[in-house]
């Protein structure tokens, strides 16, 4: 294997370069999120790279807790069990020292292929969405909330809450908090923690169900035991199609998937190989996008979503500058105490 050298972050060091041609076979360890998530990676991606490379793809279901739990615990005993992982912006910053760097300009694909600034040094953009808040239209037949101070408002908008529990994202109820108690975006970072608890405190009883899953999010609101939640805009836009709830982009906070690679991997090369073929052709990120709901990392795909489409993209100009960006590099620096205070909060 060919090695290239580059320098990132002032640090020289070594990478491998892939090659495009068919690979000799061999496998790849691929974990992220179960359901539809993985049907449509599969579908659309996990079939074509083992039809082109030879590389056989191994999927884990996975939630990202337990993911990085697993990765941990694998670097510390020298048995890695994935090799390509799934990562939030925080995940990127808070793990670097398990991921692999990556020489973005040596990955043809991506050169070619991928959005401008989707690839970092330790991981790709994979998907972009928004943690969105939907209602049942049947329960606000007049109009549903329009933002999170609207969620907060029992009196106006009456009925049992639904919110996250997922055990990565503990920040992102607090965020929302904040935006509900007057705190202008520019001002939300760094979070005044003690501040996002106050105003959780009105909510909490109003809060029939904490869900832990996409699929459990929709369940909540189907079922009837919730009339609004935060949700995925992965799950929030199959809900608005069925013309039974709505959801808006005001205050979503923005929720990037990222591709990683695990350092000390089973299968190093051929996951690197395996993002760099991901980014490419267009033809299959655009069913890959409609499906999950969710834009996904090609150049071309966006200019060719049709306009009755729009409205359910994050990445539309007039939905993504709704969208609250948070500064990850805080969230990863603080990851600790915001999971403590969350729990602490949660259980009492």
């Amino acid at each position: 294997m060919k090695l290239t050298r580059r320098t990132i972050l002032g640090a020289t060091a070594s990478f491998p370069f892939i090659s495009t041609a068919r690979a000799a076979g061999g496998e790849v360890i691929i974990a992220t999120t179960g359901g539809l998530m993985t049907n449509s990676l599969q579908a659309h991606f996990y079939k074509r790279f083992e039809a082109q490379t030879g590389i056989k793809v191994r999927a884990i279901a996975i939630e990202l807790p337990d993911q990085w739990a697993r990765a941990i615990a694998g670097a510390r005993s020298g048995n890695v069990p994935f090799d390509v992982v799934t990562a939030t912006p925080p995940d990127l910053i808070q793990h670097a020292n398990l991921l692999q760097p990556l020489d973005c300009a040596a990955m043809p694909g991506i050169v070619a292929n991928a959005l401008p600034g989707s690839c970092m040094p330790s991981g790709i953009i994979r998907t972009v969405g928004g943690m969105a808040l939907t209602w049942s239209k049947k329960a606000f037949p007049a109009g549903g909330p329009q933002s999170w101070a609207d969620f907060f408002d029992v009196a106006k908008f009456p009925g049992p809450r639904s919110l996250p529990d997922t055990g990565d994202r503990d920040w992102w109820v607090p965020l929302a908090a904040l935006m509900a108690d007057g705190v202008p975006r520019d001002k939300l970072f760094p979070m005044d923690v003690d501040r996002a608890y106050r105003k959780l405190d009105t909510i909490k009883k109003d809060v029939a169900a904490w869900w832990k899953s996409g699929d459990n999010s929709m369940q909540i609101l189907r079922g009837g035991d919730a009339v609004m939640s935060m949700l995925y805009s992965s799950r929030a836009v199959p809900l608005a199609k069925s013309g039974e709830f709505d959801f808006t982009w005001n205050g979503a906070i923005r929720d990037t998937g990222n591709w990683a690679v695990l350092k000390g991997g089973p299968n190093t090369a051929n996951a690197i190989k395996f993002l760099d073929f991901f980014v490419q052709d267009p033809s299959e990120h655009l069913p890959f996008s409609n499906e999950v709901s969710f834009d996904s990392n090609n150049k071309e795909a966006a200019a060719k979503v049709p306009a009755e489409e729009r409205r359910f993209r994050p990445s539309y100009p007039a939905n993504y500058d709704k969208l609250v960006i948070a500064d990850y590099a805080w969230i990863a620096a603080d990851r600790a105490k915001l999971r403590e205070r969350w729990i602490s909060w949660l259980t009492k």
